[in-house]
């Protein structure tokens, strides 16, 4: 199983595009699959820099109905016209973060290989998707701004449009989701009533971000305690995207090893290492020790620890709230 960090904020591989999106290339012993798309067509661009081959890919998840996940999908369905593309139907309604359309574009729902469903969906043995994760346990407080239109009126957003992507390979599960808006905990409290139990590993935004200094001590509080539960389990963590820097520094003090930062460029193995590729030329595996980020000279050049390194974070961390 490979799975390669193609979209999000922040750059782990010289050459490749760093925005504010996140999307994710899995390889099963069955499918090629997008989780996400980003924001633009980063997607294609990366693709292009890492030698994927996007035309091969069968299986597109949308996680939730907001551009910074769904905004390649145009872009990289003018190279791939077949592969089915899922997403909840109300990921189609429009969303909004106070005024502004947050939402997906409307010509993505004219694709014919787009398809609409409602809760569950067993795909085969190796994907499930499922939705209805009504827990409001250490609720994100970032949704206090996000809306959607129903019957013409904005309304709050339940996230009932969110959805979330279970791998089975190899005797391990991994969940996967695009931003954790219904609350990790809520979330993995709806895995463990489908699967008694815990993901192996679980890939996701925690959808906390906010500049060094904003938050409040209620959020702080929330996201204390988010990270005190996942430390008690047996699971490994992967971050990023809309997590946010300050929000994953206060978790890692308290998750330690458990969490590890994505970046775009970067490929995900289950034994915690990482591997740059260089367009199919020669590849260094790195320990990923931090399992922040690294230091390390690599065939792309020297790389810095995002992460820590404070003239970086002041250039990166963006008034980005969704």
């Amino acid at each position: 199983m490979k799975i390669i960090t193609l979209v999000e904020n922040t750059c782990g591989l010289e050459g490749c595009i760093a925005e504010h999106g996140l999307s994710l290339y899995i390889e099963t012993e069955k499918h090629k699959l997008l989780l996400d798309t980003g924001q633009t067509n980063a997607v294609v661009k990366n693709a292009e820099v890492l030698g994927i081959d996007l035309s091969a890919v069968d299986t597109v998840i949308l996680c939730h109905g907001h551009y910074d996940h769904s905004g390649g999908i145009l872009p990289f369905s003018q190279i791939n016209h077949t592969a089915q593309i899922i997403m909840q139907r109300k990921a189609a309604e429009p969303h909004y973060n106070g005024e502004r359309y947050i939402g997906i574009d409307k010509a993505i729902l004219e694709l014919p290989n787009v398809r609409l469903i409602e809760g569950d969906m067993k795909i085969d043995d190796e994907l499930f998707l499922f939705s209805g994760i009504t827990g409001r346990r250490c609720y994100p407080q970032g949704n206090r701004k996000l809306s959607c239109l129903k019957d013409g009126v904005k309304t709050e957003d339940d996230f009932c449009h969110e959805q979330c992507l279970v791998i089975t390979q190899n005797g391990k599960r991994w969940l996967l989701s695009g931003c954790s808006h219904n609350g990790i905990l809520n979330i993995l409290d709806r895995y463990k009533e489908l699967f008694a139990g815990y993901p192996d590993y679980v890939i996701t935004g925690f959808h906390m971000m906010k500049k060094d200094g904003e938050h409040t001590e209620e959020e702080k509080s929330v996201i204390v305690q988010t990270a005190q539960e996942l430390s008690q389990l047996d699971t490994v963590f992967y971050s990023g995207h809309c997590t946010g820097i300050p929000a994953f520094e206060l978790m890692k003090e308290i998750m330690g090893e458990q969490l590890i930062a994505l970046h775009s460029g970067e490929q995900l193995m289950h034994d915690k290492s990482v591997i740059l590729n260089n367009e199919n030329e020669a590849a260094r595996l790195v320990s990923h020790k931090s399992s922040v980020s690294f230091l390390t000279d690599s065939l792309t050049g020297v790389l810095k620890n995002d992460y820590d390194d404070k003239a970086i974070r002041a250039e990166r961390i963006e008034a980005h709230e969704v």
